[in-house]
C-alpha cells in the first residue's frame, strides 16, 4: 500500500465510515465513523510520501515504532495515542492494514477489539469457554460473536484463541486451526487434551 486512493478506500471498507476533508484543503483527507464523527483515519502528503496518522494502543505503538523506520510519532497529533505511517514501501501491506483496523477498532470501542482483549487474558495453561469471552468482553449473549472474531483473529501469536473452546471443553476443530493444530498447541502449553476435549474443571479460568 502506497497511494493515497488504496488508504482510503481501505478505511472506507469498515461499516459505517466515510469520507471527509475538513480543513479547505484536499491534501488532508479524514476517514470517519457515522454517528460518533470520530477519525480513525487521517491521510496526507508530506515529504514526497503519503502519511497515515492513525490511533494506536500503547503496547503496539512502542512494536510498531521499533519494527519500521516508517512509523514514527504521530506528527500534529497526540503522540501518546497516534502515529504516522509513512507510505515508502518499506511496510508489508498487512501490517499497514492491521494498524488501520485497530485504529477503527478503538475508535469505535469495537465488540471485536473486546473479545480480542478478553482472549489475551487467558493465562497460560488455561483455557476459557466461548460464553466466558463473551462475558469478559462485555455481553454473555454474543458467544457466537465470539467464534466469528477468533476465526478472523488477525494476530494469533498475541491473541491466544487456541485457548477458547466451546461449553463442553472441546476444541474448536480442523476447520478453524488446520488438522491437530489446536490440540497441539494446548499441548504445548501444558494442557491435557483427551479425546479432543479439555477438562474444564482442571484447566478452566
Amino acid at each position: 500500500m502506497k497511494t493515497r486512493k488504496e488508504a482510503i478506500e481501505y478505511g472506507l471498507s469498515f461499516p459505517d465510515t466515510y469520507r471527509e476533508a475538513p480543513f479547505h484543503d484536499d491534501n488532508w483527507q479524514l476517514v470517519r465513523v457515522r454517528g460518533s464523527k470520530k477519525a480513525f483515519l487521517w491521510v496526507y502528503e508530506r515529504n514526497g510520501n503519503v502519511n497515515l496518522n492513525l490511533k494506536v494502543s500503547p503496547e503496539w505503538r512502542d512494536l510498531w515504532r521499533k519494527t519500521y523506520a516508517a512509523v514514527v510519532p504521530a506528527y500534529h497529533q497526540n503522540k501518546e495515542h497516534w502515529i504516522t505511517v509513512i507510505l515508502d514501501g518499506s511496510i508489508p501491506e498487512d501490517d499497514i492494514k492491521r494498524m488501520i483496523a485497530e485504529s477503527y477498532d478503538l475508535i469505535t470501542d469495537s465488540p471485536t477489539r473486546r473479545i480480542y482483549e478478553a482472549v489475551k487474558k487467558i493465562p497460560e495453561g488455561h483455557v476459557a469457554t466461548y460464553a466466558q469471552i463473551a462475558e469478559m468482553a462485555g455481553d454473555r449473549k454474543m458467544a457466537r460473536a465470539v467464534g466469528n472474531a477468533l476465526h478472523k483473529n488477525p494476530d494469533p501469536e498475541n491473541i491466544p484463541c487456541f485457548r477458547v473452546v466451546n461449553s463442553k471443553g472441546e476444541l474448536t476443530g480442523n476447520f478453524a486451526f488446520g488438522e491437530g493444530v489446536q490440540e497441539a498447541r494446548l499441548k504445548a502449553d501444558g494442557i491435557e487434551v483427551v479425546n479432543g476435549r479439555v477438562d474444564l474443571d482442571r484447566y478452566g479460568m
